[in-house]
């Protein structure tokens, strides 16, 4: 079981397969490395690096204040330093693309370029309600085939999404026991978070600037409630440069295997390969 320790003696799980350009796949806010089943058929050719955060997956659970996008950036480096790669693009989904940003502005040497899946410098109030409900609290199903069953009817913002892809979803989110569902994260990612009430979201727009002259790919859901649409706007007048996608039929988040996600990525990913020394 591939592992590294970090400066400050947490174990952290970790996924590194196949072989080519090196691409840091950085996760969701609750989830893990397995957020990247679905889209990791598709980047044959590249070396997939998937990183459980402290407090996620199969990662060691640390102290709560920790949990803090600046220390798991610096978990991302010192897995990167780990594996000797000194420069990586990186993969962020949501949670994964804020740390994305922040490692622009704080380590911008060892990036190759960053692709964001349904994530801005600029986060809605909407999304942050929806996170405010479920956050470190365990769901009130009591097996994974409810979760299912409970997401398809909540999030109307996806379309066209198979019952055996909810499944597929709700088993990694959850664990099933005998007393119910578990969590596949420290539940107290809730106190560093939210630190016991919501506050307002901040705006990180010269996160975004810092990642200029980066080949760059920005994702969002068409019905996301996280990433608006006047933010995706702004970003891309910002960068016209960058592969810019809207994905149909999706909320936050895409699951990264739509079409238009490929393709965005694929053109991302030949945009890393011309940039290649």
């Amino acid at each position: 079981m591939p592992r590294f320790t970090t400066s400050d003696g947490l174990s952290l799980f970790y996924r590194d397969e196949g072989e080519g350009l090196p691409l840091l796949c950085l996760a969701g806010l609750t989830r893990d490395g397995r957020d990247f089943d679905f889209v990791a058929p598709h980047l044959s050719g590249n070396r997939l690096i998937r990183l459980d955060y402290r407090g996620r997956g199969q990662s060691d659970w640390g102290p709560h204040e920790t949990y803090q996008i600046p220390v798991e950036g610096r978990d991302a480096l010192e897995l990167l330093d780990h594996l000797g790669i000194a420069k990586a693009a990186v993969l962020g989904t949501s949670r994964g693309g804020l740390i994305a940003m922040v490692l622009a502005a704080s380590a911008r040497d060892r990036l190759l370029g960053v692709a964001l899946n349904d994530i801005g410098p600029e986060i809605a109030d909407a999304g942050l309600e929806v996170i405010k409900g479920y956050l470190g609290r365990k769901p009130p199903q009591k097996t994974l085939a409810e979760v299912a069953k409970r997401r398809q009817e909540l999030l109307t913002g996806f379309v066209g999404v198979p019952e055996s892809r909810w499944m597929e979803e709700a088993e990694r989110l959850f664990v099933q026991t005998d007393q119910g569902l578990d969590l596949t994260y420290d539940p107290k990612l809730r106190d560093a978070v939210l630190g016991g009430d919501v506050q307002p979201a901040p705006v990180l727009w010269p996160l975004f600037d810092a990642l200029a002259g980066l080949p760059l790919c920005a994702l969002r859901g068409e019905n996301s409630d996280l990433l608006t649409r006047e933010c995706f706007e702004e970003m891309k007048r910002r960068r016209p440069d960058m592969v810019a996608v809207e994905v149909k039929g999706r909320g936050h988040i895409p699951f990264l295997d739509e079409p238009e996600s490929l393709e965005g990525l694929r053109k991302w990913l030949g945009m890393l390969r011309r940039d290649a020394p």
